[in-house]
C-alpha cells in the first residue's frame, strides 16, 4: 500500500480497493462504537451473573415442569367440575342431542373404530377386532352411562386384556361426547 503525499491542507488517503470498491480510512461512528462496547460489557456482566452467581432462577426443565403442573391442575379441575355435573340421566339426555352425538361420532371414528369397528360390532369384514362390541346390551365392566365413561376415561381394570385409558388424549367433554354417541347406538329397552 502506498501513500500519496499531498499538500499540507489535504488529507492523505490510503488506497484500498477490494472487489472494485474503494474504501477509505475512516473512523467508525461513535454510536456504533458505543453500541459495541456496551454489548461487550453486557456480555461480561450477564456471563458473570448466569454462571458465577447462584440466583434463584429456574432452569428450562423446571419451567416446563411448572407449566405442565398448571395444565394438569386445570385438567383435573375441569374433570372434577364435569364429573360433578354429570349423571346417568344427563349422559342419556346428551345421547339424544345431535350435536353431542355428531361430535362423539367423529371422535369415535378416529380413536375407537380401530378396535370396536365403525358400526360398534367389533368386527371388520367378519374378522373379530380386539375390542368388545358396543352395540349390544352385554357389558363386561358395566353398561350404565357413568360406568362407560369411567372405562373410557381410566381404561379397563386389567390393562393387559382391556382398553387403555383415554384421559390423557381426550378431554372430559370429548369423552362425554363419545359416551353419548355410544349410548345413542344402544338398543332401546
Amino acid at each position: 500500500m502506498s501513500q500519496q503525499k499531498k499538500s499540507d491542507n489535504e488529507v492523505t488517503i490510503r488506497e484500498h480497493v477490494f472487489d472494485g470498491i474503494q474504501e477509505y480510512d475512516q473512523k467508525l461512528p461513535n454510536w456504533w462504537l458505543f453500541t459495541l462496547y456496551i454489548t461487550m460489557v453486557w456480555f461480561v456482566i450477564a456471563w458473570f451473573i448466569y454462571y458465577q452467581t447462584t440466583l434463584p432462577t429456574l432452569t428450562d426443565h423446571e419451567r416446563i415442569d411448572a407449566s405442565i403442573a398448571v395444565i394438569e391442575e386445570k385438567k383435573k379441575a375441569e374433570l372434577e367440575t364435569m364429573l360433578a355435573s354429570l349423571s346417568d340421566a344427563s349422559l342419556q339426555e346428551m345421547s339424544t342431542d345431535a350435536t353431542h352425538t355428531g361430535a362423539g361420532k367423529a371422535i369415535y371414528e378416529t380413536k375407537c373404530a380401530a378396535c370396536h369397528g365403525l358400526d360398534l360390532t367389533a368386527k371388520l369384514g367378519g374378522i373379530q377386532l380386539p375390542g368388545l362390541p358396543l352395540n349390544d346390551s352385554e357389558w363386561k365392566y358395566g353398561g350404565k352411562p357413568l360406568e362407560i365413561m369411567n372405562i373410557i376415561t381410566n381404561g379397563s381394570p386389567d390393562v393387559t386384556k382391556g382398553m387403555v385409558a383415554w384421559k390423557t388424549q381426550l378431554s372430559p367433554s370429548e369423552i362425554a361426547q363419545v359416551v353419548s354417541y355410544i349410548l345413542s347406538k344402544q338398543p332401546q329397552t
